[in-house]
């Protein structure tokens, strides 16, 4: 169950606030859309709900705020426009990503793309998908850890009728399972097929909140649309005739020119107006949608059914009209509306919305299961197209097996199976959660390795071609570093693959799509700098060894011997190497940004070494020459097992300029990060 509780979006500048005191609930078992126009607010009441946008108010999901929940993935699920993955990342690896991230297992993607229908695309790239099948990969993401809780923004959006008959089938089936479903629409007769409780948002306010029944009954009552330049003489015309002759027409002027007459037809309004002289620019049948402001959705919705009550519109405009009481009747069964004139023909859709007054029938086979034959035989104009009937033939045959037999999907439309399995998932956080996420995030792109191809073919291109200008040492040699590059071809790419883990996180944010920002945590942070550290020394390692073969394979061995002092030039190396990509991950996480990260790495040895060579004021090694003495000195004791040599080996690396600058850059961005992250979690 959901309960929101005073929602009020901040307002900007001298403009009212786009959300103002939006109160209602979602019970569980039930679908409940939030309509409205663009502009109503939809959307921010999401946000606000998810604490996604800042605001007043609170929202409770089966009695707790979010940020109460421990685990919100596991009790909400979100689909909040396409799914923000990696567009070379694959549908299973994506999934199976989300799995490592939410602690469940990675069977679970299976299951859940066999729910949706997408084992035959898991291997395809999320870039290659349609729109139907990026909707269903987002209702899968969201399905993937067992939520009870479904928040959906406007899932059926750019889906055919096919498509948007399966994400309603899918959504039936969760709250039949006991779930809560929470979607907005713009499309008032979409919301009255298929929602159980309509709450409807106006100018950021809620102006109704009713039961589909009643939304359909009061809100999209068949009406007669005028268009006249004498508007006010039609209106009174039409009243006094209405008192004249007993009959309840209510007549209520729009905006312009525009007239909505309720409770007569096309046929009394026309000769009213023939009789007494009043030209008609425009008369025509409609459903009555929230008012002037949703004309255009209505419009809109209006052309989408056009296509399934061409059938009937030639015999409904022939046929004499009914009383109010007809219209009312065929409003509820289901009907068709008609056209005359310029009007637009449009089919009522409130007979599968009113689960309160649905058959028994149709109400027990909504309790044994919620496969698409269901869901389809609450939509029965969805294949009105299809079926050439009449209206007097529709209306005689609604209690009938007939109906219900021609309401049954065709046979490419299979039952849809059921939702995935329950799982169980331990309540405790696992360390190794956030490593394997990281894990299968690197490798489930090709970015990293294309990275390490092109960084191990560059610098055993530079090998060969210093040595071949000569005067350059053997250390540098075997790096590929010349002296006008600020760093060798393996640090500028280690910092960038660093660069990519944060950088890619808030660029395609998958973690972000029930939270809304990226989280920095620190468990995310640990795993992310451990596997960034072994991606670092095995780039470091393939490229001396890449190097030294490509010098003894051209120039034989002479250049290829290793030097004296290998081991304090293999720490160095290490060091700068693993500093550069730690860098790199450190400014993305902390700016958000891929190229804040590289421009991070590249600014050590260009901005942050002439800094520290001016406060140094000379050669940085001296000032380390007697620290393991004076270290031994101070403890009184000696170092066990010659610990006073990796002391002092540490130390002079540190005290080398690129290795003080890289030093000093990265305890400035992790104090950084963490002052935000801590930050973070105070407000």
């Amino acid at each position: 169950m959901i309960q929101a509780i005073g929602l009020t979006s901040d307002p900007r500048k001298d403009l009212p606030p786009a959300v103002d005191d939006v109160s209602f609930e979602a019970r569980a078992g039930r679908v409940t859309a939030l309509l409205g126009g663009p502009g109503a607010g939809k959307t921010t009441v999401l946000r606000l709900m998810l604490e996604l946008q800042r605001g007043r108010g609170v929202t409770y999901f089966r009695g707790r705020p979010l940020h109460r929940i421990a685990h919100p993935s596991r009790e909400v699920g979100v689909l909040l426009g396409d799914v923000p993955g990696h567009p070379a990342r694959t549908v299973r690896g994506h999934l199976r990503m989300l799995c490592a991230a939410a602690g469940v297992p990675a069977r679970r993607a299976d299951e859940v793309l066999e729910v949706v229908g997408l084992v035959s695309l898991r291997d395809e790239r999320l870039s290659t998908l349609s729109r139907g099948m990026d909707r269903r990969l987002g209702l899968a993401c969201a399905l993937l850890t067992d939520p009870h809780t479904l928040v959906l923004d406007d899932p059926t959006s750019g889906l055919s009728t096919r498509e948007k008959r399966w994400m309603h089938g899918m959504l039936r089936a969760h709250v039949a399972h006991g779930g809560t479903v929470l979607l907005t629409t713009p499309d008032p007769k979409e919301a009255a097929r298929t929602a159980d409780q309509v709450v409807t948002l106006e100018r950021g306010r809620v102006v109704a909140d009713q039961e589909a029944a009643d939304f359909a009954r009061t809100r999209l009552r068949p009406r007669v649309a005028v268009r006249t330049p004498h508007a006010p003489r039609l209106a009174t015309l039409l009243t006094k005739e209405a008192r004249a002759t007993h009959r309840s027409v209510e007549v209520v002027r729009e905006s312009g020119n525009r007239l909505s007459v309720y409770g007569s037809t096309c046929a009394d309004v026309g000769e009213t107006a023939f009789r007494n002289g009043i030209p008609v620019h425009q008369l025509a049948d409609e459903v009555g949608d929230m008012g002037p402001r949703a004309s255009t959705t209505a419009d809109r919705s209006a052309d989408e059914a056009r296509a399934d009550v061409a059938p009937q519109r030639k015999a409904a405009v022939s046929r004499p009209e009914g009383s109010r009481e007809q219209a009312a009747t065929r409003a509820r069964s289901g009907g068709p509306t008609r056209t005359t004139g310029t009007g637009t023909a449009t089919s009522s859709a409130t007979e599968p919305a009113t689960s309160s007054t649905a058959s028994a029938p149709v109400r027990k086979r909504r309790q044994r299961s919620a496969t698409a034959s269901d869901t389809e035989a609450r939509t029965p104009q969805a294949r009105s197209g299809d079926r050439q009937r009449t209206e007097p033939e529709a209306e005689a045959s609604d209690t009938t097996p007939r109906r219900r037999a021609a309401e049954a999907p065709s046979a490419e439309l299979d039952a849809l199976p059921e939702l995935p399995p329950p799982i169980s998932v331990r309540p405790a956080p696992s360390p190794l959660r956030p490593l394997r996420y990281e894990l299968r995030r690197a490798a489930g792109v090709g970015t990293g390795f294309v990275t390490c191809g092109a960084v191990l073919l560059v610098s055993a291109v530079t090998a060969v071609l210093l040595a071949r200008v000569g005067h350059t040492p053997r250390p540098r040699l075997m790096a590929g570093w010349p002296q006008q590059l600020p760093l060798p071809p393996a640090a500028l790419g280690a910092g960038l693959l660093g660069a990519l883990a944060f950088g890619d996180e808030f660029r395609h944010p998958a973690l972000a799509a029930d939270r809304g920002t990226v989280p920095r945590r620190l468990g995310l942070l640990a795993a992310k700098l451990l596997v960034t550290t072994a991606t670092a020394l095995l780039l470091a390692v393939l490229t001396l060894g890449c190097d030294i073969e490509m010098l003894y394979l051209v120039y034989g061995r002479e250049l290829a011997e290793v030097p004296s002092d290998w081991l304090s030039l293999t720490a160095s190396w290490f060091g700068l190497v693993v500093g550069c990509a730690w860098a790199g991950v450190l400014a993305a996480g902390l700016f958000r940004s891929t190229t804040a990260g590289l421009a991070a790495v590249v600014a050590v040895p260009v901005a942050v070494v002439p800094v520290v060579h001016k406060i140094v004021e000379g050669p940085s090694v001296r000032t380390a020459a007697g620290f393991p003495l004076r270290i031994r000195e101070l403890l009184l004791n000696q170092w066990p097992f010659g610990g006073e040599r990796y002391v002092e080996a540490a130390a002079r690396l540190i005290a080398q300029p690129v290795g003080g600058a890289l030093t000093l850059s990265l305890a400035a961005l992790l104090g950084a990060f963490l002052f935000t992250t801590l930050r973070g979690k105070v407000r």
